[in-house]
């Protein structure tokens, strides 16, 4: 099942205070970017966040699961949701261990 665009938007929202914000389609499902980082991934309307050691211990009693078949587990944001500044708590302190993005490469 595909996530719903209303919810996708309303992630993004709730979300909008930890910097610049935005959501890629990638493969019927979404890519949650802050600052240019992937963050997380919305499936089937959950957002999960990638797991890093920062956002374990601000979430405390972490609920993981993969977003997709044969996916690593991410962090699942449940009814914490609608609590936006928590989210953006959850996403400043993730964004500070998550990879920044590959630079791409040219094509020729």
């Amino acid at each position: 099942m595909a996530s719903d665009a209303q919810f996708v938007a309303f992630v993004l929202e709730q979300m909008e205070a930890a910097g610049a914000v935005r959501a890629r389609k990638m493969f019927g499902e979404y890519g949650v970017y802050c600052d240019e980082k992937i963050v997380g991934l919305i499936c089937d309307d959950r957002l999960y966040i990638k797991p890093t050691e920062a956002g374990r211990s601000y979430i405390g009693e972490v609920e993981e699961a993969p977003p997709y078949p044969g996916a690593k587990n991410y962090f699942v944001v449940g009814d914490r949701l609608e609590d936006a500044d928590w989210l953006v708590g959850l996403i400043r302190v993730s964004l500070k261990e998550l990879p920044a993005p590959k630079p791409k490469k040219k094509r020729k």
